[in-house]
């Protein structure tokens, strides 16, 4: 890896494109690294991953409604939809969309954690429809999705978001907008102008995922999905964007993130060396914000000590600061604590995750979240009993340079009304390439055959692995069939009435 000083530069002073940082994530796609055969396999396993959540969360009414829009967008050499054939293809942009959407709803794909959030697989919907739409190879896919991942991880590890309110589809925008310029084959000014339209669009403020959060949490990941394919189209077409995105006087280091005199250290790779950075990032056992990751696994644990829940005075959690002021007590949000709350915000809860994972001793996408289950009134007091608080120790460990030595659980100390106490701790999530089960190819395929079982028949499971395990010497028209066909009757609001402009 190479590393890449990013700082603001007055107007003044030109900078020349090649030493723009845009210019070099471009640079990403256009080298002609070989592919390392292990991240192509992982390649694989997200894809499974995507599809799994996916088709668990057509149903649900956000991914039902951005279906409509999609189907109002019809395109004969277009890109496919989840749950329907491949004969039914649209606009790639709005099939971006509708895809983007469904993998993101149900919260349950996978994650990398560093100076800020994301997850990496939002890049594969946006990539793929592409890909359909113009006809690309599987080999294509895979160039297409690598390069969006060592991208998108990069800028995570380099430059925090969320310590400026603002939304991580910031680093998702860029990174899809690269990956769909490696799977094109486009030339390095092309990418270079697509990128810095895509980082000018997609700053967002971080309202989305605070408070009473909405369905715009599994829109947003979408809608930075939709803004690569524009302007990776506009930027094809021979328009530019605003230069430089990132180090320019008005721009957003200057304005959005750490100020004029910022100096950020972005590591991208040597000129050749194979993208990697994929198998830094860890997909989710539960349908949970995967701060909670670990800490269900724990719950699940401690449980088994208890005898009485009745009999818990309180429920402290010592851990991050990223977890205590996102997804516990320190946000101050009391949405956190309310049963009447969304689902969206009770995943974002790990107050409530905790306790119903420490009563349930499991956890399930629906049920755990289902509104009779947050109003429990045996819940809702044990929840009420639980809060966060930062230890420095958990926060550099959630920080540590080195993959194998971050950490993102916590220690959780229980105490009863007699004056006992229970204490136990967990670094990582069970799932966690780290943890006591990493997840391998087979549990991605159980995770899908969980999630699809009641949806899918068999034979059309089977079709979809064999094709999507072959994703390297997979031809145009067999990409085209990277999707999941439920049965028509199954997909209750494929045909609504649309109620929008479209």
């Amino acid at each position: 890896m190479q590393k890449h000083i990013v700082r603001v530069y007055p107007s003044k002073e030109r900078l020349p494109r090649e030493e723009q940082l845009a210019w070099k994530l471009a640079r990403v796609a256009t080298d002609e690294a070989p592919i390392d055969e292990e991240a192509a396999e992982m390649v694989i396993n997200r894809i499974i991953d995507n599809a799994a959540v996916a088709v668990a969360a057509l149903n649900r009414q956000p991914v039902a409604n951005a279906r409509t829009q999609a189907l109002a967008h019809p395109n004969p050499g277009g890109a496919t939809l989840f749950g329907l054939p491949s004969t039914q293809r649209f606009s790639c942009e709005w099939a971006a969309w509708a895809n983007g959407v469904a993998v993101r709803e149900l919260d349950f794909h996978d994650t990398f954690l560093a100076a800020d959030y994301s997850h990496p697989a939002d890049n594969i919907p946006p990539i793929l429809a592409v890909a359909q739409q113009t006809g690309r190879r599987g080999v294509d896919v895979l160039r297409g999705i690598l390069a969006a991942y060592e991208v998108h991880i990069s800028l995570v590890k380099a430059i925090c978001l969320h310590k400026h309110k603002k939304d991580h589809i910031a680093h998702l925008a860029p990174a899809a907008t690269v990956g769909i310029g490696a799977l094109l084959g486009l030339p390095t000014e092309v990418i270079y102008q697509a990128v810095q339209q895509a980082v000018h669009v997609s700053f967002q403020t971080r309202q989305s995922r605070k408070g009473e959060i909405s369905s715009w949490k599994a829109y947003a990941p979408a809608f930075a999905g939709k803004q690569a394919v524009e302007a990776i189209d506009r930027a094809m077409r021979g328009e530019t964007s605003p230069s430089p995105i990132y180090e320019g006087e008005d721009s957003v280091i200057a304005w959005m993130l750490d100020g004029p005199e910022a100096v950020y250290e972005v590591w991208l790779p040597e000129p050749g060396e194979p993208r990697r950075q994929i198998l830094e990032s860890y997909t989710k056992e539960h349908s949970a914000e995967y701060q909670a990751q670990a800490l269900i696994d724990l719950a699940f644990r401690m449980r088994e000590k208890i005898d009485d829940f009745e009999q818990i005075k309180e429920i402290v959690i010592h851990t991050s600061h990223h977890t205590h002021y996102v997804i516990g007590s320190g946000s101050g949000d009391p949405q956190k604590y309310d049963p009447e709350a969304s689902r969206e915000t009770l995943d974002h809860s790990i107050m409530y995750i905790f306790a119903v994972a420490l009563q349930d001793g499991t956890w399930h996408h629906e049920r755990s979240y289902a509104p009779e289950r947050a109003r429990r009134p045996d819940t809702v007091r044990l929840w009420r009993k639980i809060r966060t608080v930062e230890d420095p120790e958990w926060t550099a460990r959630y920080h540590h340079p080195d993959p194998s030595q971050k950490a993102f659980g916590g220690r959780v100390e229980i105490l009863f009304n007699d004056g006992r106490t229970l204490v136990d701790e967990i670094a990582v999530a069970n799932a966690h390439p780290n943890g006591a089960r990493p997840f391998r190819r087979p549990d991605y395929i159980r995770k899908f055959d969980t999630l699809t079982e009641s949806i899918i028949e068999r034979a059309e499971r089977d079709r979809f692995l064999r094709l999507v395990e072959r994703l390297p010497e997979l031809t145009p028209e067999e990409v085209l069939d990277l999707n999941v066909v439920v049965p028509r009757t199954w997909l209750t609001h494929a045909e609504r009435d649309h109620r929008g402009i479209f």
